[in-house]
């Protein structure tokens, strides 16, 4: 006699379908990795025209149930990604919106754990490091379980603009950027790696950020989200597809080597501060970081991207 089997939910609620909640629900949809996707947005006639337009091209995607719902669908989900929030204007700093989506998300955040929610939430909007620790306080749930979307955004935009300088696959390119996910953010030249081989082989010197055309490409890597908001107002496929791999590696139980914004708690010498570090993900969230053998260049600029991130966080908490 066969036994009745109750398949995993696989439910997730997306808090705002601005350009990045919907790009990140479009993305979902077309990877066809949850069962389940409930959008929420104060403007609850936006996240139903979402849900509708995404549901007309379902007989082209995998199956899923979509459709724009409250806080109390949350109830069950076993992750929440929040992308609610103001936007960076053309010459505004990640950092100068911290005022504006701190009372945000303090007001998000308690509808979420309100409706009894007891999953993994996910942040993405900026300035991410602050708001995933805003995140953490007001919700209760152990560290672990409340992840910014941090510097993976950084570091997918590092190893293509790698990969295109060297021409060479960009899957094939491995390296960070870590640190603050805006001005401070630094990239990780001594665990660059083509295929295994150091970066240092390919340009012929170890002294790789003395390199003028490194050091271009990751000030390209940095400043991305300006060049993009002058262009075209705002940035928000990559972003998406970021956020989708991050729940992959939650929903599928990957333990999966991200960078994220997490709790540091004495991981480099860092303690009570969320900042882009490279960590095992699974459907616990951060199971763990992972503590690169820094330089000491690296280890400073680590430090003093963790010292700005607290100096302005204690003035968004006070």
């Amino acid at each position: 006699m066969k036994t009745q089997f109750t398949p995993k939910t696989r439910k997730v609620a997306v808090i705002g379908t601005g350009f990045v909640g919907s790009s990140y629900a479009f993305s979902m949809v077309n990877q066809g990795i949850a069962n389940e996707l409930v959008l929420i947005d104060m403007n609850k006639e936006k996240a139903e025209g979402e849900a509708r337009d995404i549901n007309h091209g379902m007989p082209f995607a995998a199956p899923m149930k979509i459709w724009a719902g409250d806080y109390k669908d949350c109830a069950d989900a076993d992750l929440a990604v929040i992308t609610a929030g103001a936007n960076q204007a053309p010459g505004e700093t990640r950092l100068d919106l911290v005022e504006k989506n701190v009372k945000i998300f303090e007001c998000i955040v308690k509808d979420i754990m309100n409706s009894g929610f007891d999953g993994i939430i996910l942040v993405a909007t900026n300035p991410v490091d602050i708001l995933a620790h805003v995140t953490q306080k007001v919700s209760g749930l152990p560290n672990g379980r409340v992840i910014g979307s941090g510097t993976i955004l950084d570091t997918a935009r590092f190893r293509y603009l790698l990969s295109d300088y060297f021409e060479v696959d960009s899957r094939n390119v491995h390296a960070y950027i870590m640190g603050e996910h805006g001005d401070t953010e630094f990239p990780v030249w001594s665990h660059a790696q083509i295929g295994g081989v150091k970066l240092e082989h390919f340009i012929n010197t170890a002294a790789i950020e003395k390199e003028p055309d490194m050091q271009h490409l990751f000030e390209q890597t940095r400043d991305a989200a300006y060049h993009i908001i002058n262009r075209k107002g705002a940035t928000y496929y990559g972003i998406a597809m970021g956020l989708v791999r991050i729940t992959k590696a939650i929903l599928d139980d990957e333990n999966s080597i991200l960078t994220v914004s997490a709790l540091l708690e004495g991981q480099y010498g860092i303690s009570d501060v969320y900042i882009g570090v490279p960590a095992i993900i699974n459907k616990n969230g951060v199971r763990q970081i992972i503590e690169l053998n820094l330089t000491p260049h690296e280890q400073q600029q680590l430090e003093h991207s963790a010292s700005i991130l607290k100096q302005t966080r204690d003035r968004a908490f006070v």
